[in-house]
């Protein structure tokens, strides 16, 4: 299971440099302008990747707590693999039009949408492999300290819930939200964490 969700968590991130093209030669235009009106390009690259790297990184977390597997886990597993799959393409929706003066709030909101569905499929997994499935657990828990690594997951789903609502008012507050929760979750003061898990990994 997580050398199958390894290939997929890594496709998913490579995908995401697909966004990033070299600007075509125009007359009158410099490089580095055209570089530059690419911004959203590189930021929601940006945001995604760090995204996708720790939740990867907590992934092996909260697969690492398991001694066995069984069918409902998998299943579990599937769908919080199958959030992650979209991230790419929401990353490329909401580079094109966040610019494009129309279907930018659309985009942003799938964008965060994507997020957002990602973090609850990761507290889903996380409350089945520590609750329901605590017997499988490779190393003993009390009941406190589940409760813990569940409970900070769940604080990470909040910031997406509000990117993903605020995507009708301001699609760049949104991204703004996306980036710096990824941000924070890939500082030492997030404990390594990632929306999903402590809110991410231990």
């Amino acid at each position: 299971m997580e050398s199958f969700s390894d290939g997929v968590i890594a496709v998913a991130i490579t995908l995401l440099v697909l966004n990033i093209t070299v600007p075509s030669p125009k007359h009158g235009h410099s490089l580095a302008a055209e570089l530059l009106s690419r911004w959203p390009v590189y930021a929601a690259y940006v945001t995604s990747f760090i995204t996708i790297g720790i939740v990867w990184i907590n992934h092996h977390a909260a697969i690492g707590r398991l001694a066995s597997a069984d069918h409902a886990i998998l299943l579990i597993n599937l769908l919080l693999l199958l959030c992650i799959g979209v991230i790419p393409f929401a990353t490329s929706l909401i580079a094109a039009y966040l610019k494009r003066g129309q279907g930018e709030n659309l985009a942003a909101g799938v964008y965060a949408g994507a997020f957002l569905l990602m973090s609850m499929a990761f507290v889903w997994l996380n409350w089945h492999i520590l609750f329901r499935k605590a017997h499988m657990l490779g190393e003993r828990l009390s009941r406190a300290r589940r409760r813990q690594i569940l409970a900070r997951g769940v604080t990470g789903i909040a910031p997406y819930a509000v990117a993903t609502a605020i995507a009708a008012v301001s699609p760049y507050a949104t991204l703004a939200i996306c980036a710096a929760v990824a941000a924070f979750y890939a500082t030492p003061l997030a404990t390594g964490g990632a929306p999903g898990d402590e809110p991410g990994g231990e």
